[in-house]
């Protein structure tokens, strides 16, 4: 029946979108590794995981399937703008976290699941319903109890911080717009990603050779800073492969099943998933605060599925 197919295409998309965000939770250990071990400059990290993400794609699919290897008709425009905002998105979010630390430039970060909904209501038309609204909510609240961003002492004076902070969520969520967008020109979402990729690495290459000393120690003209260190490539690849493509391609294909309002919003479990890695792998520990903010998170997503299948199903009903 509709209402059978509606819930399984439902499912499958909140399935594909948790195992995205499921990879990307483990990109911090990663990047912490590089930059703490190596002191890689997060924008030459930057550049080589985008690079390595496009020459992994494009070998796969020279091998397997050269046909996807087409951005299709009038697309490279498309693309261009594609890549110069994953690029911006990567850029800004390394400024945010050397102003502003990890705890706030993440829950400022984070900001972006609200924006992608107004903006997806305004230009994708979704629906902007209280339960969606209510989920907005529930997931900023839980992202500013698991970043420790209550504590005002972390905020401090920094005014420009936190606007680039605030910046790089309204980036990420042009990313998901962007994602929506490919999605609605019925481009095949790895095909997508090669590209936009492509793209961004060759912005980042552009942004690490300009000369910009009030970035002193974030980039560094020198694109082979690990040298000889073969561990810190084998991270680096690791890296790119696994967290970066699979979680940036499966959350694209994710974009095909679902509201890009909701994949934002299922992606705001990351930072619950975060901690629960820090706690096994760290021995990190929850607070209390922390323990509420994961609930919270969880909450929304959960409300946003209910309502989901019930929205849906009803209209499938109708329709049978």
């Amino acid at each position: 029946t509709n209402r059978d197919s509606y819930n399984l295409s439902l499912t499958r998309g909140y399935l594909i979108c948790l195992s995205a965000v499921a990879l990307w939770s483990t990109t911090a250990i990663f990047i912490g590794y590089l930059i703490q071990t190596f002191k890689m400059p997060p924008l030459v990290l930057a550049f080589w995981r985008d690079g390595i993400v496009f020459l992994f794609l494009l070998t796969v699919f020279s091998i397997f399937n050269r046909s996807r290897l087409n951005p299709g008709s009038g697309q490279i425009k498309f693309f261009i703008l594609y890549g110069f905002i994953l690029s911006a998105f990567n850029s800004i979010w390394t400024v945010s976290v050397a102003l502003n630390g990890a705890a706030v430039s993440t829950v400022l970060a984070y900001s972006a699941p609200a924006f992608t909904v107004l903006l997806a209501h305004w230009l994708f038309r979704e629906e902007l319903s209280v339960v969606k609204i209510l989920a907005v909510i529930l997931s900023l609240t839980g992202c500013f109890l698991i970043s420790g961003a209550y504590n005002l002492q972390q905020w401090g004076l920094n005014p420009i911080g936190i606007m680039t902070g605030l910046i790089s969520g309204l980036l990420f969520a042009a990313y998901n717009l962007m994602g929506k967008a490919s999605s609605k020109r019925a481009i095949y979402p790895w095909t997508a990603m090669l590209f936009s990729f492509g793209f961004a690495a060759l912005f980042l290459f552009i942004y690490v050779q300009l000369p910009s000393p009030w970035l002193q120690g974030i980039s560094s003209s020198n694109l082979f800073w690990l040298d000889g260190e073969w561990v810190g490539w084998l991270a680096l690849i690791v890296l790119a492969v696994g967290p970066t493509a699979g979680g940036f391609g499966l959350y694209t294909v994710s974009l095909t099943y679902l509201p890009v309002g909701i994949a934002s919003l299922i992606a705001t479990i990351e930072p619950v998933m975060t901690a629960g890695l820090a706690y096994v792998l760290l021995g990190e520990r929850f607070t209390i605060p922390q323990l509420i903010g994961g609930v919270l998170i969880v909450l929304g997503v959960v409300l946003l599925r209910v309502n989901e299948r019930r929205r849906k199903g009803s209209k499938a009903g109708m329709s049978v």
